[in-house]
């Protein structure tokens, strides 16, 4: 390889198999899987992480890539010039086309300043909470690079403080190990304050789940919040509150909140009183099925009924389990729902797609003794853009039912 060649010297070259799709690649699919890729013992030789010039069968560059031989997805692409130096410089320039991006959306720094592939940082997520941003490194090479990241993000947004959030299951598909610091500025004092849809949630960014909030449902949240006006709320899954605090926000006037976790419904506890509107929540700690079974038994009823769970089906092989889970949750849930009510369904599963989705929620309404119209579906907000030739990066399905009375 010489630099007549466009490309640096001493980097490895790795080569798709001849029968590989290049197009995919060309058009802007951001992954190599690993039965595409030729594995000789040079590149099962690279340490995860490592950069390499991707050629296609023919031995024309593709782009700079980094490969990870103990991953399903072997090589992720980072710059389509093979040449480009991932240095500081490189780092600044793609968080401050994120940051450009949500600075028109939102009026106050939170929200998700990258979204991995579709902001052009494979693998990497970040949370912004003020002053504070939440980093999840969540591929080898963002492992590997996390000292010259932190370094552009405090240069590009002024952050004092930057938490590496090292914990979850895409990092153990990397091989990594699992680790939560603050690795920049003052360690948060206690949970933060985040201001959202006319209300204000606590995130603990050092113990709660994930960044320590789910920014993705905020336009979702808003929507549920028109329906509440004036009703009574259940929120299941509901973690700090999201969308009980909303429905509050948007007059409810009365929100349950359920969730496992006792930490996180007491921070949606202290986020009602911090927004004003403390008497008007109350919270049930429990297994999500067995709570929604006690509330049937006790003929308890609610205007607006939404269950938000984790990912039931987050890849293919648990897709059956998953879309099961996701029924069950809608039978359950229906015959809550006052007649003429509303119920909010939602999944962060991408191997379900909507329709399987939507099929799944039908039958458990059916099931349930309901019927319903679908008046509205809703995904990530707009700081969770969507790459197109990535289904992966479009995960989050909302759907909204008016059951019948």
């Amino acid at each position: 390889m010489t630099e007549q060649d466009g490309m640096p010297r001493g980097l490895p070259v790795v080569r798709l198999r001849p029968r590989a799709e290049a197009r995919a690649i060309r058009h802007g699919f951001p992954w190599v899987y690993a039965d595409e890729l030729v594995t000789d013992r040079r590149t099962m030789a690279l340490m995860p992480g490592a950069l390499a010039v991707l050629e296609d069968g023919e031995r024309r560059p593709l782009g700079l890539v980094t490969v990870n031989t103990r991953s399903k997805i072997i090589a992720r692409m980072l710059d389509r010039n093979p040449g480009a130096s991932l240095d500081q410089a490189w780092f600044e320039a793609r968080l401050a086309r994120a940051a450009a991006l949500r600075e028109r959306l939102f009026d106050a720094p939170f929200y998700r300043l990258v979204h991995a592939e579709a902001d052009g940082l494979p693998g990497i997520v970040i949370d912004r909470f003020g002053a504070v941003a939440v980093v999840q490194p969540n591929a080898a090479w963002a492992e590997a690079a996390l000292p010259v990241l932190i370094a552009a993000l405090v240069a590009v947004t002024g952050v004092r403080t930057v938490v590496k959030n090292g914990e979850g299951r895409a990092r153990g598909l990397e091989g990594l190990a699992e680790e939560m610091a603050v690795v920049h500025g003052p360690a948060p004092l206690g949970p933060v304050e985040v201001p959202m849809n006319g209300a204000i949630y606590l995130a603990d960014l050092l113990g709660g789940q994930k960044t320590g909030l789910f920014f993705d449902q905020r336009p979702n949240h808003a929507f549920a919040a028109r329906l509440a006006r004036g009703g009574r709320v259940l929120d299941v899954f509901s973690h700090v509150g999201g969308f009980a605090l909303a429905a509050l926000a948007g007059g409810a006037a009365h929100a349950l909140a359920v969730d496992a976790s006792a930490a996180a419904l007491a921070l949606a506890g202290q986020g009602a009183q911090a927004s004003g509107f403390g008497g008007r929540l109350t919270t049930r700690q429990g297994d999500a099925f067995e709570v929604l079974e006690a509330l049937g038994a006790e003929g308890a009823r609610f205007d607006l009924v939404i269950c938000d769970p984790p990912a039931f089906a987050p890849a293919k092989p648990a897709l059956e389990a998953g879309l099961r889970a996701y029924e069950r949750i809608a039978r359950l849930a229906a015959p809550l729902v006052a007649p003429g009510g509303f119920l909010v369904l939602c999944s962060c599963s991408h191997a379900a797609d909507l329709q399987a989705f939507r099929n799944a929620c039908a039958r458990g309404i059916g099931r349930g003794g309901r019927r319903g119209q679908i008046i509205h579906t809703g995904f990530a907000g707009p700081d969770h853009p969507v790459l197109p030739q990535l289904a992966e990066s479009s995960y989050l399905k909302a759907l909204v039912f008016r059951l019948d009375g």
